[in-house]
C-alpha cells in the first residue's frame, strides 16, 4: 500500500473503481447509500460502505454514497487514481463539470466529494442501473437496517454474494479475515449461509413504456354527473385498495397504483414509495420509520473474488432472498429452481403490464412535485352551485376556514412543502394564506390556476342550469369545446391554460415540492393530463373541498399521479 510520503520508485499508483449509489423511499423519505471500492485490475472487492441517512432526497443519498466511496478509496491509498461508476446521470454530469449544480443541498456535497482526491485523479462514468448492483444492494441493506432501528453491519451484508463478486463460491475470508465488523474471521460455510438471509428489495429497471392507450368511446352521460367546477362538497372518500409495490432501492419519485380505481374516482392513494421511479401508490412517502444511525459502517476486504458480470435486467428486480430462491431452489431439485425462475419471469411481465408512462430512468433527478389543494368551503359550496372565475368571487365560510386550518396542520406535520402558489380568486388566496402562515412561507399568485369561467351559469345549481339552458348544457356535457351559456370558458380552453401553467411551474420549481391552491376544474385537469385521460374523465372524478392531490413531473416529461382527493386530514 502506498502512503502519502511513499518512495516514488516504489511502483505506479494503484487504480481503484468506486461504485456508489443512494436511494430514498419517498424522495424525500427514509434513505441510505452504498459504495464499494474495487481493484481496477482484478475486480476484487476491497472495501464496502453503507449508511442509513434518515429522511433525505434521492440525490442527497447518491452524493453521500459518492463521498463515502471516495473516502474509502483514499483510506486504502491516498495516491491512487479513481474511476467512479454511478447510475446517476445527474451526479456524473455535475461532478464532471458538464452540468451546473443549482440545488443548495447538492453544492456542499459536490464540493466535499471534489476535495477527497486532488483534481485530475478522479474520473466519472455513467453506467446502467443493472451494472451498479453491488452499491445498490448496500444502499438497500442500509435502509432496511434503519427501518429496523439498527445500524448497517458489514458482517451481515450479502451484497457481494448477491452480485456475483465471489467467484466459485469464495468468501471474504478466503484471503484473510474480514475487517470492520469486530466479528473476526468468518468461515466459508458461514458466509455461504448468509446468502439466504432476507435482502433488500431491488428497484424496478426502466420498464418498457406501454403504448398510449386508445381513448374509450364517449360514454353515455349520466343524468346528473359530478360537475367539474360545481362547488358541491362530497363525503369523505375511502382509500382505494390499490396494490402498492415499493421501489425500495431508491425511489426516484414515481409510483404506479396497481389497484382498481374507486367507482367515483375519489380514492386516495395508498401509502407507498416512489422515486427512481418505483411502483407503489402514494403520498405518505416518509411514513417508513427507523432510527438514523450515528455513522456508516465500512468493511475492507483482502479476498480475491473476481467480479462477476452484471447481467442485464428488465422490469422490477427481486430482493436477495427471492434471487437466491430463483437461482437455487430446494437442494437437488431442478424443478423447484425452474418453477421459481418462471414465477420471477411472470412477475416481471406483470410489472411491465402495469408500468405507467410516469416510470423512467433513475438519473432524472428529483421531480417537481405539485401538491394540489382545493380551497375550503365557501357559502356556495354546500348548495352545489357553479362558482367559477366569472362570478361573485366568494370568500371562505367559517367551515372553510376551519378546513384550511386543518390542512395547514397536516402539511406542517409532513414538512415537505417548499413553496406555495395560489389562484388569484379570494377563496384560494385565503386558503393559501392560512397554510402559508402555518408553514412560514410566502404566497405567489398564478392566474393560470383560476377556475373555469362558467358564464351565465355562475351561481346556479346544476338543476337550475338544466331547466334554463338545456341545449347548452347538453352540448357542454358532450364536447370539451362547448362553452357555457353567455361566453364562458370551455374545458378545452381550460385544459390549454392549465397545461401552459403546468409547464411554467415545472420549469420554475424543478426538483421542489410546491403547494398549488386551486379549484375543481384546474386540479382535475392536472390529474387528467398526467394520466393521459380523455376530457370526459373530468365528469368521473370527485374532488372535495380542502382535499389534497399530488402529481410529480420529471425532467424527461413523464408524470406520476401520487395522490387524489385525500381528505383524511379533515376527519
Amino acid at each position: 500500500m502506498t502512503g502519502a510520503g511513499a518512495d516514488p520508485e516504489a511502483g505506479p499508483a494503484r487504480e481503484f473503481v468506486v461504485e456508489a449509489d443512494g436511494g430514498s423511499r419517498g424522495n424525500p423519505g427514509p434513505a441510505g447509500y452504498g459504495a464499494v471500492v474495487l481493484d481496477a485490475a482484478t475486480g476484487e472487492t476491497l472495501a464496502e460502505a453503507a449508511e442509513y441517512l434518515g429522511v433525505v432526497t434521492n440525490n442527497v443519498a447518491e452524493y453521500r454514497g459518492l463521498v463515502a466511496g471516495l473516502r474509502a478509496a483514499r483510506e486504502l491509498d491516498p495516491d491512487a487514481t479513481v474511476r467512479v461508476r454511478m447510475d446517476s446521470k445527474l451526479v456524473v454530469e455535475q461532478m464532471s463539470g458538464r452540468w451546473k449544480i443549482k440545488h443548495p443541498d447538492m453544492k456542499p456535497l459536490a464540493a466535499e466529494a471534489a476535495r477527497v482526491f486532488p483534481p485530475g485523479r478522479v474520473t466519472y462514468e455513467w453506467i446502467p442501473r443493472a451494472e451498479n448492483k453491488h452499491a445498490d444492494r448496500l444502499a438497500n441493506e442500509a435502509m432496511d437496517a434503519g427501518a429496523r432501528g439498527e445500524r448497517w453491519s458489514p458482517s451481515t451484508s450479502t451484497a457481494d454474494l448477491d452480485t456475483g463478486r465471489f467467484a466459485g463460491g469464495r468468501t471474504a475470508t478466503d484471503g484473510g479475515a474480514r475487517a470492520g465488523s469486530g466479528t473476526g474471521a468468518e468461515t466459508g460455510a458461514a458466509s455461504a449461509a448468509r446468502t439466504g438471509a432476507p435482502g433488500a428489495a431491488r428497484p424496478p429497471a426502466e420498464p418498457t413504456t406501454p403504448a398510449e392507450p386508445t381513448a374509450p368511446a364517449e360514454p353515455t352521460v349520466p343524468a346528473e354527473p359530478t360537475v367539474p367546477g360545481a362547488t358541491g362538497s362530497a363525503a369523505d372518500p375511502t382509500a382505494a385498495p390499490g396494490a402498492s409495490a415499493s421501489d425500495t432501492a431508491g425511489t426516484r419519485g414515481a409510483e404506479a397504483d396497481a389497484g382498481p380505481p374507486a367507482a367515483r374516482g375519489d380514492a386516495t392513494g395508498a401509502p407507498g414509495p416512489a422515486g427512481g421511479r418505483g411502483a407503489g401508490a402514494v403520498e405518505g412517502q416518509a411514513a417508513v420509520g427507523g432510527a438514523r444511525s450515528a455513522s456508516g459502517g465500512s468493511a475492507v476486504r483482502d479476498g480475491a473474488g473476481a467480479a462477476g458480470p452484471a447481467g442485464p435486467e428488465a422490469g422490477p428486480r427481486p430482493d436477495a432472498a427471492s434471487k437466491a430462491a430463483a437461482g437455487s431452489g430446494a437442494p437437488g431439485s431442478a424443478g423447484s429452481s425452474t418453477s421459481s425462475q418462471a414465477a420471477a419471469s411472470a412477475d416481471v411481465r406483470a410489472a411491465r403490464t402495469v408500468a405507467s408512462p410516469g416510470w423512467g430512468p433513475p438519473d432524472m433527478g428529483a421531480p417537481a412535485t405539485f401538491v394540489l389543494l382545493r380551497h375550503g368551503e365557501t357559502p356556495l359550496t354546500p348548495q352545489k352551485r357553479f362558482s367559477g372565475s366569472g362570478g361573485s368571487d366568494p370568500s371562505l365560510s367559517a367551515a372553510g376556514r376551519e378546513q384550511a386550518e386543518k390542512v395547514a396542520a397536516s402539511l406542517a406535520r409532513r414538512g415537505t412543502v417548499q413553496a406555495i402558489v395560489a389562484s388569484p380568486l379570494a377563496r384560494t388566496r385565503e386558503t393559501a394564506g392560512i397554510v402559508a402562515a402555518r408553514l412560514g412561507l410566502e404566497v405567489a399568485v398564478e392566474d393560470g390556476l383560476r377556475e373555469t369561467d362558467f358564464g351565465a351559469w355562475e351561481g346556479l345549481t346544476f338543476g337550475e342550469v338544466r331547466e334554463r339552458y338545456p341545449d347548452d348544457l347538453n352540448a357542454w356535457l358532450s364536447s370539451p369545446d362547448a362553452e357555457p351559456t353567455g361566453g364562458g370558458e370551455s374545458f378545452a380552453a381550460t385544459g390549454a391554460r392549465v397545461a401552459a401553467t403546468r409547464d411554467r411551474l415545472v420549469a420554475a420549481y424543478a426538483g421542489r415540492t410546491v403547494l398549488l391552491v386551486s379549484h375543481v376544474t384546474p386540479i382535475k385537469t392536472f390529474v387528467r393530463l398526467a394520466l393521459g385521460a380523455p376530457p370526459e374523465s373530468l365528469f368521473r372524478m370527485e374532488l372535495s373541498a380542502a382535499s389534497l392531490s399530488a402529481v410529480a413531473y420529471y425532467a424527461d416529461g413523464g408524470a406520476s399521479v401520487r395522490l387524489f382527493n385525500d381528505t383524511s386530514h379533515l376527519r
